[in-house]
């Protein structure tokens, strides 16, 4: 044999990486670390080929914006895991694929693991570990809230403190605008709910596109077992937070932001623990709901709004960003607005985690009665991706809430970020009631939250980010203030419904 011809081979082998290490640096070390030799664990194997949904911008119909991010993202997800299917069906394996992201869920050793990071259409390996989040904080605030904390009077101090009283009296109320609960799941038939909920007509109830639930394999114990058909609250914080979008029982307990507007919900923890899987897979059902048995989705009855009560710091769970990244921005292309909780991490600079810390997050920090920061809030900027972003974007109260209970009554001193996000998803049904030319148009009503927030300054700064500034890295634009949103938003729209035939312009100036 041609000696010459070996050396040359045996140089190509050094410079071309072996086809282990090319599989290595595809799989995320943390997948198996703490594992023992032929331990199995769950991750996500992420295919090379993504959708890009850049241009759905331009489509200016919502349920057609929709559909177009469903089909787009459901062809490339058929077309490009074929393959990786076929293999996987043929040797018995089994596995939950996604197409939000383009994705599989998949229970399996190193070796299985290893195997499908060699393969040319994935990009990684990466890992789908469930983790527990901390309790809920406790506030001194909730000691001293006028009337204490289990007032019962017709509008909650919160709801009251953001406007939304004002934008009722004008008759918009959310009607017409879907909010999509992604939490521990929700007691649906709650008299501060019941009428609330999509699948609930007056007479009959369908759960059928309106309910789902993505805990496949809950814990020993778990009160609503796993894939459960129909809605269920496994700890009662989806109860809660459902209660503050939307909450009205017609006896005088108005504790939601936006009673007019319906909700649906998705469980996505079992008792308090997620997984990057199980969240993805709530962002998915809200994109294109399903039958109880995970079939036939449907686009046009898509979410208009999902209200995001949790967090999944690296620390516990989420340690490849850019999976739920990729969600979050996929959801926004399609129109539909994300608002996340900042977190309950502070008082200290920089401590807002996933998905809070994405730019397509709309991300809620907490305020007390008095426009004080929550001690426990969590600040920016964000530090995690390197980019320095300025957040949160803005604040509701989050301090001594009163809020529904799983028991079918009503809790006090409910604290949280948890509660001042479904307080602004509840805001943007009534801005999209108020203005529906703005539906789907996430930017321009992201802008107008912002601008039209009470500004809030602070003694705390987060370098770069003075506190005396507005933005600043603690309030970030400041309280939410709906009634100064709407009155902005309503010239416009009135311009809007009553515009004249094409080929004349028409100029609108919003009041001051």
């Amino acid at each position: 044999m041609n000696h010459r011809f070996l050396l040359r081979w045996a140089w190509l082998a050094f410079l071309l990486p072996s086809a282990s290490s090319a599989s290595d640096a595809k799989l995320d070390p943390r997948v198996f670390a703490g594992k023992a030799s032929g331990e199995s664990a769950s991750f996500l194997v992420v295919l090379r080929e993504q959708t890009d949904l850049s241009g759905a911008d331009s489509i200016g119909d919502r349920t057609d914006r929709v559909r177009f991010a469903y089909e787009s993202l459901r062809a490339q997800a058929e077309l490009s895991q074929a393959a990786l299917r076929a293999r996987l069906d043929a040797e018995g394996i089994a596995y939950r694929a996604y197409f939000l992201v383009n994705m599989l869920e998949i229970e399996g050793d190193r070796a299985l693991a290893d195997s499908l990071a060699a393969r040319e259409d994935v990009s990684r390996i990466a890992p789908n570990a469930p983790f527990t989040p901390a309790p809920a904080p406790r506030e001194p605030e909730a000691l001293t809230r006028p009337g204490g904390i289990f007032m019962t009077t017709t509008v909650e101090l919160n709801i009251a403190k953001i406007g939304a009283p004002d934008v009722w009296a004008q008759g918009f109320t959310g009607q017409g605008i879907v909010i999509g609960m992604a939490d521990t799941g929700v007691v649906w038939d709650h008299p501060a709910l019941k009428a609330h909920y999509r699948g609930f007509d007056g007479v009959n109830v369908s759960h059928d596109y309106n309910w789902h639930d993505a805990v496949h394999d809950a814990l020993a114990g778990n009160s609503c077992g796993s894939s459960a058909s129909t809605p269920c609250d496994d700890d009662g914080h989806g109860t809660s937070t459902a209660s503050l979008a939307v909450g009205d029982d017609g006896a005088g307990n108005q504790v939601g932001v936006a009673p007019g507007a319906r909700f649906i919900a998705c469980r996505n923890m079992d008792q308090g623990a997620g997984t990057p899987a199980r969240y993805t897979e709530c962002f998915q059902f809200f994109l294109a709901p399903t039958d109880r048995n995970g079939a036939n989705p449907r686009p046009d009855l898509a979410a208009h709004v999902i209200s995001n009560s949790w967090g999944c710091p690296v620390s516990e769970g989420c340690t490849d960003p850019d999976v739920l990244r990729s969600v979050v921005e996929n959801i926004r292309a399609a129109g539909i607005f994300v608002a996340v909780a900042a977190s309950n991490d502070g008082p200290s600079c920089a401590t807002i985690d996933i998905p809070a810390l994405y730019d397509a997050s709309f991300t809620v920090c907490a305020t007390t009665l008095s426009d004080g920061i929550a001690s426990f809030s969590s600040r920016g900027p964000v530090t995690a991706d390197g980019s320095n972003r300025l957040k949160p974007d803005i604040c509701a109260p989050g301090v001594a809430l009163r809020v529904a209970n799983r028991s079918g009554g009503f809790t006090g001193g409910f604290s949280g970020t948890s509660g001042s996000t479904p307080e602004v998803s509840g805001a943007v049904a009534l801005l999209w009631s108020a203005a529906p030319a703005m539906k789907g148009r996430i930017g321009p009503t992201a802008d107008l939250l912002r601008f039209t927030a009470v500004p809030l300054t602070s003694t705390q700064d987060c370098s770069p980010y003075p506190g005396s500034a507005v933005p600043n890295a603690v309030f970030g634009y400041g309280r939410l203030d709906i009634a100064h949103a709407v009155t902005l938003a309503l010239p416009v729209a009135r311009a809007r419904a009553s515009a004249p035939p094409r080929g004349r312009a028409i100029r609108v100036v919003s009041p001051r």
